[in-house]
């Protein structure tokens, strides 16, 4: 069993570090948040502040990024600056991932969620609870897929974008990257990069023109 440092410390944390415990795969060693001014140990867990994240880079551990929001996780990502392979990837006991999908690195897949045939997740993503991503659909890093979200076959999402919730993305949609989608909204068209569409079918509300981050 690996010992797990998980970064964050909020309600996305809370889950995961679930996720990790019911894994059988993983002892979290310590929970690092910038909320913390210092070293601490509670029941047996270290909490500090993520200042101190070196002092457990041994091969032997693991780490996480649990924080939900896609740029400040992308952030601390770069902060971190470890290999793609010293994070760990957490995957729900109930979900149903294929064995020809491609799955990067910093993953967490919660429960019930669909990850079908030669469907790719890249780095550091969120599936989250209930959603489903089908055959050939491409899913860049740092992206959220929120509960119940359906991304059809041959979907592709840009780094960085949020799927809300309830979402349905029709087969061979490409969203561009850091867009945001509604909840509930159905992406019938393709959708560029740095804007926010919603509603049933979904339409372009507003547009970022700033370069990307």
């Amino acid at each position: 069993m690996k010992s797990l440092i998980i970064i964050g410390n909020g309600g996305h944390s809370k889950v995961v570090q679930e996720i990790a415990n019911l894994s059988g795969l993983f002892n979290i060693a310590a929970v690092l948040d910038d909320s913390f001014s210092e070293k601490k140990i509670l029941n047996g867990m270290i909490y500090g502040p993520v200042s101190i994240y070196s002092d457990f880079n041994y091969d032997s551990n693991q780490y996480f990024i649990a924080i939900g929001d896609n740029y400040t996780r992308e952030r601390m990502a770069e902060r971190l600056a470890l290999p793609a392979e010293r994070y760990a990837n957490l995957f729900h006991p109930s979900a149903i991932i294929s064995h020809s999908a491609i799955i990067g690195c910093g993953i967490v897949v919660m429960p019930n969620s669909v990850i079908n045939a030669a469907a790719k997740i890249g780095n550091h993503s969120i599936i989250n609870t209930g959603s489903i991503i089908e055959h050939d659909t491409m899913i860049s890093d740092y992206v959220h897929i929120s509960p119940n979200a359906v991304l059809t076959g041959n979907v592709q999402v840009g780094s960085g974008t949020h799927i809300g919730a309830s979402a349905t993305l029709i087969p061979g949609v490409v969203v561009g990257s850091r867009s945001i989608i509604g909840a509930g909204s159905c992406v019938i068209k393709n959708i560029p990069s740095n804007c926010t569409a919603y509603g049933v079918p979904a339409h372009l509300k507003k547009t970022d023109k700033r370069e990307e981050i």
